[in-house]
């Protein structure tokens, strides 16, 4: 082979050399650029899944509307269709008492007997006082007539006829009055026998044999006994001024007691006291019930449970859907694009669970249950059981 060949080959290897190192480089280049393409997709993924999962998820409730009918529960007291403290109207000592608590009694029945030996006294004297003025009564009576005889004959004069007149005039109404006590202090005697005024049960005996009995009540005698009517019962419960205007005279309700679970006793409102207590501003109100089994027993607890027509616009919400905030009370719900939208409300009523919103909410309103304390006013979130896709798509956005 010649020189010139030599060369020639040598120029050639040389060429397919540096084409093979350009076309290497070139690959090595191509694989550069796909693999820091797939690195900078990769991270992208990677954000784009973080910025969802650092969107919290929320669970959504709806306003529903208050039932066309709500229950009014309130706490009531039971009282007896009548209730009577027993005071005596004289001073003395207990001889003996006839009846005890839970005694029945019938009107008239004797209580107790009081021995009073001062009264005794007293009607003895008046007794012998009246005897006294009868007799002097009478001789003024014969001395008139006499003088008015001996007056006819002139034997005495018009003045001392006059006199004698007149002091038979005072004698009798001496007469009169001694009587008239007699008769007050008889009819104050008949006190001795307390009695009851009405058809009852006997509900309190504070008083025993010996005991000194004072007259009279309010500070000045001891209550002796106590009587009470119980065939019907009187509650009385005190309504809240939003719901006054509701209650009406023969609306019905229900007594619920506490010693009787699941038992129920009508009741039927009887007198309103038409005015609202600046204390408590409640309205007091009055109900009957019949009491034929004696289950409603005076002075207990009893709850009172009305129906009554609830607000139309009022709207439920579960309590653990509110917040509360130095802005007052809110709820946070969410707009069309997923965002918190928080919104002040008005409670109408409590009820457990379950408050009454008549302020500040539409049923159309999407909102959060359960909120966490750092929610915020215009802040993205994730709907429970919603698609992930669509998220992703809304951070996606710039």
């Amino acid at each position: 082979m010649t020189e010139p060949e030599t060369q020639s080959d040598n120029v050639r290897l040389q060429r397919r050399l540096r084409r093979a190192l350009i076309i290497g480089a070139a690959m090595v280049c191509v694989i550069a650029v796909i693999g820091i393409g797939l690195r900078l997709h990769v991270q992208s993924q990677v954000k784009r899944w973080t910025d969802v999962q650092a969107i919290p998820t929320v669970d959504i409730v709806s306003p529903q509307p208050a039932a066309a009918m709500e229950e009014l529960v309130l706490p009531g007291t039971l009282s007896a269709y009548i209730d009577a403290p027993i005071y005596a109207r004289i001073n003395g000592y207990l001889k003996r008492w006839y009846v005890d608590i839970g005694a029945h009694v019938h009107a008239g029945q004797a209580l107790a007997d009081i021995e009073t030996p001062e009264l005794d006294q007293q009607i003895h004297q008046v007794e012998a006082d009246l005897v006294t003025a009868k007799a002097t009564n009478q001789l003024d009576k014969i001395t008139a007539e006499r003088w008015n005889k001996m007056l006819a004959s002139q034997s005495v004069s018009q003045q001392e006829a006059d006199e004698k007149a007149a002091a038979y005039s005072v004698s009798q109404s001496l007469v009169e009055a001694a009587q008239a006590n007699l008769q007050r202090l008889r009819a104050l005697a008949a006190f001795k026998h307390v009695i009851a005024p009405f058809e009852g049960i006997v509900t309190a005996r504070n008083t025993d044999v010996g005991d000194l009995i004072n007259a009279g009540a309010g500070g000045k005698g001891d209550e002796l006994f106590r009587v009470a009517d119980e065939h019907a019962a009187r509650v009385y419960v005190n309504v809240p001024q939003t719901d006054a205007g509701q209650i009406k005279v023969g609306l019905t309700a229900q007594l619920q007691l506490p010693e009787n679970p699941g038992v129920m006793v009508p009741a039927k409102v009887a007198a309103l006291s038409d005015a609202v207590s600046v204390a408590s501003r409640t309205m007091q109100v009055e109900l009957m019930a019949d009491n034929p089994d004696h289950l409603l027993l005076p002075g207990a607890y009893v709850e009172v449970r009305f129906q009554i027509a609830a607000p139309p616009h009022v709207l439920q919400l579960p309590t653990t859907a509110l917040i509360f905030r130095k802005e007052g009370l809110q709820v946070a719900t969410v707009d069309g694009q997923d965002h918190i939208v928080l919104k002040s409300i008005q409670l109408a009523e409590e009820r457990g669970a379950v408050v009454d919103v008549n302020l500040g909410l539409t049923p159309q309103d999407r909102v959060v249950d359960n909120p966490p304390d750092s929610i915020a006013d215009g802040e993205l979130v994730r709907i429970a059981g919603g698609q992930d896709g669509a998220v992703v798509a809304t951070v996606a956005q710039p």
